[in-house]
């Protein structure tokens, strides 16, 4: 790997200007077919198979009215006053609506059951001329603004609400991105103390990040890809974009400092840091990827997404960032910020290399104390109870939440998770008592409100009726009503409507998490034995991944489910966590734990093949990796906090769980873990059974070259690799 590595990055580097060229032709390639395919992002919350997405199937099949997009315009009126009094302004208002773009008919909000008991509060229910995933996010966007926009007196409240606002609804922008990458050029100027050394790293992250938004556009017009799949994916791939040059950076620097040339250091930090980030990344790809594993759709396009990202980023460090060193040359040094800083030649008497030894002869007391307070910080995730966001979750300020408040205030909480029951009268079994029959065999379930009017398709052969719930979209006695009602109706009647699909969604989860998990971590064992040769290893990072994510989920139960502290990240109380978050934090925080497992565990491995001293090579390999992955961490950390000043709930829970995350491994884990364990192990760290060795191909991170040998022979290994290139 990394003879491959390097030889990638010799050629880039022989050739800057073709490979910059190269960089911004296929950039502009990937958007033109993207932008010519037309693809269009929608969330796809189906479970194959699954009892709503069999109800959503037959719909599209046999009644395609029933199946298009829905919105409700909600009335409220001021002031002591009732809807009656203001039915001309409600008339003109929805006359306005009706004009609207995708609006296909608006019905009478005067009718019997559309107006609570007292008369304040109402709703006219919006048929819209296609199925809401055929409408897309921006028009929803515009439907909203046009429905708050609407001329009314001010007496009386007109706000768009429905699940279908609330899924393709819009959040205002908010500089958090800015303000994490901003962070992010401090800590590099102060660990470069130059401000072109430090920018090198930003500006390759977002180049590889617009590139990445570009490749996922275009898949999104080979299928559907979640609306979120592009935020998701952006706060990773700036957070490793950014990590990744910097490593390769750093080495780079090291290598010049010690008296090497541009060429030597460049060929030497590709070698190392440059193969590590191929590694590191490759593992990130294969976490993020296996989430098609659930088998649902939302999750699969946002792990795809993720990968394409990660991709972009160590395609970048291996290709674009060799490119610019070799034409910066001594110019990396340039718009000198801070005093000069000069790398110590010996590892031996920084105050890294002292911990690393002072850790060492006590291993015990800080092994134990690590995992203890990890365990600590972890144990809420025992009490983690997930669901789905509705509306009520929503900012206070968006028409959709308000929209749901008064629904809520003037029909009951249950009005705002209906459920949708779809029968398919051609394969209605022999004894079947009817519609009707039915229709009084729902009513009597415990936790139905009440049942409303069937309607039948234009053929007669499907009919759809609709069931209030007495709880919360997002209640556990929803879900149990969900699961009552389907034990009491024929197998040609099924349940759907967003609770009833988010609720199948979560049983999918349920069923194929453990494969998942399972796949994961197996595969990053196998990857990290690959390179390091060794059994312990890669099981006790596993184990130290593990510990991170445990306190990442802790974190997220005590803010969000528990509500401490959550009016600081402008929530208004406790909030559901999002079960999709947490599903997709387990991959993408497994694969940035093992980046620091990789980068420190190469740089111990390549003290410990020069000196055969397992005490030593853990203290030279903390001495030479721990400023670096230290900065590292406050940039991921800096960026990924960036996002809880996200409006977004789900944002801000992945935001805060992934800092938390990369602080608890930067911190607790590689500081303390790693050589503590380490310690304990001794030589057995790098034990390999003789017949796995030979079964296992050679996968190997090059031992970089010491300052004080001959530049013959890095001469001589640079020709061969350029012989390779050439070839």
């Amino acid at each position: 790997m990394d003879k491959l590595t390097r030889a990638i990055a010799s050629a880039s580097a022989r050739h800057p200007w073709r490979t910059i060229t190269a960089w911004l032709a296929v950039t502009g390639a990937i958007f033109a077919v993207a932008i010519s395919a037309g693809g269009t992002f929608v969330d796809d919350f189906s479970a194959p198979g699954s009892q709503s997405a069999k109800a959503l199937e037959l719909l599209d099949e046999s009644f395609p009215e029933a199946a298009k997009g829905s919105a409700m315009v909600v009335l409220a009126a001021r002031d002591g006053t009732t809807l009656t009094d203001h039915r001309d302004a409600i008339d003109d208002v929805l006359t306005e609506v009706s004009t609207i773009a995708h609006v296909q008919a608006v019905a009478d909000p005067f009718t019997a059951g559309t107006i609570s008991d007292d008369g304040r509060i109402g709703f006219a229910t919006l048929t819209l001329d296609a199925p809401e995933r055929e409408i897309g996010k921006p028009a929803f966007a515009v439907l909203s603004e046009d429905v708050s926009g609407a001329a009314a007196p001010a007496d009386l409240q007109v706000e768009l609400g429905g699940d279908a606002v609330f899924l393709n609804s819009t959040e205002e922008n908010s500089a958090h991105v800015g303000i994490g990458l901003l962070i992010a050029l401090l800590v590099l100027i102060v660990v470069f103390g130059t401000a072109v050394a430090a920018v090198i790293p930003i500006g390759l992250s977002l180049i590889s990040v617009g590139a990445a938004i570009g490749a996922i556009m275009w898949l999104a017009s080979t299928m559907s890809v979640s609306v979120s799949a592009i935020p998701v994916a952006g706060l990773v791939g700036l957070g490793v974009g950014v990590d990744y040059a910097l490593f390769v950076v750093a080495r780079y620097r090291e290598g010049r400092a010690a008296g090497q040339d541009n060429a030597r250091a460049l060929t030497g930090a590709m070698a190392t840091s440059g193969t590590a980030v191929v590694f590191a990344g490759g593992t990130v790809i294969v976490a993020t990827t296996a989430l098609a594993i659930t088998g649902l759709g939302i999750i699969t396009s946002i792990g795809l997404a993720t990968s394409l990202m990660v991709l972009s980023a160590v395609a970048a460090a291996v290709t674009l960032l060799p490119a610019l060193l070799t034409l910066l040359g001594d110019k990396i040094d340039a718009g000198r910020i801070l005093r000069r800083h000069r790398p110590a030649t010996r590892a031996e008497g920084s105050r890294w290399w002292r911990f690393g030894h002072h850790v060492s002869r006590r291993p015990w007391p800080y092994l134990l104390g690590a995992v203890t307070a990890v365990l600590a910080i972890a144990t809420p995730a025992l009490s983690m109870q997930t669901a789905f966001p509705a509306a009520g979750d929503a900012p206070a300020e968006t028409t959709h939440r308000q929209a749901y408040d008064l629904l809520t205030e003037g029909f009951g909480i249950g009005f705002n998770a209906p459920l949708t029951v779809v029968i398919d009268q051609r394969s209605a079994p022999d004894g079947d008592q009817g519609v009707d029959s039915l229709v009084e065999t729902i009513a009597a379930v415990p936790g139905i409100a009440s049942v409303g009017e069937p309607q039948t398709s234009a053929g007669g052969d499907t009919v759809v009726l609709n069931a209030l719930p007495t709880s919360s979209p997002a209640a556990a006695a929803t879900s149990d009503t969900i699961e009552e009602v389907r034990s009491v109706i024929p197998g040609n009647v099924y349940v759907t409507g967003i609770t009833a699909v988010t609720d199948d969604l979560n049983s999918q989860l349920a069923k194929t998490l453990p494969v998942f998990v399972g796949t994961v971590i197996a595969v990053s064992f196998l990857l990290l034995m690959l390179v390091f040769r060794s059994v312990l290893v890669p099981l006790k990072a596993a184990v130290m991944n593990l510990l991170s994510i445990g306190a990442a989920y802790g974190v997220m139960v005590a803010v969000f489910q528990w509500g401490w502290g959550a009016e600081l990240l402008g929530l208004e109380g406790p909030t559901p966590i999002t079960s999709i978050i947490v599903v997709i934090m387990f991959p993408i925080l497994f694969g940035l734990s093992m980046d620091y497992e990789v980068f420190l565990l190469s740089r111990i491995r390549e003290e410990y093949a020069r000196t055969g001293d397992n005490a030593e090579s853990v203290a030279r390999g903390l001495a030479g990796t721990g400023r670096i992955i230290t900065s590292a961490a406050l940039i991921m950390v800096a960026v990924f906090l960036s996002f809880v000043a996200s409006p977004v709930p789900s944002l801000k829970m992945l935001g805060l769980g992934l800092a938390t995350a990369i602080l608890v491994d930067a911190t607790v884990v590689r500081m303390l873990l790693v050589p503590a364990t380490m310690s304990l192990l001794g030589d057995a760290n790098w034990w390999l059974p003789r017949w796995l060795d030979r079964a296992l191909p050679v996968v190997t991170i090059e031992v970089a070259d010491n300052p004080d040998e001959p530049d013959a022979e890095e001469q001589q290994r640079t020709g061969r690799a350029e012989q390779l290139v050439s070839s």
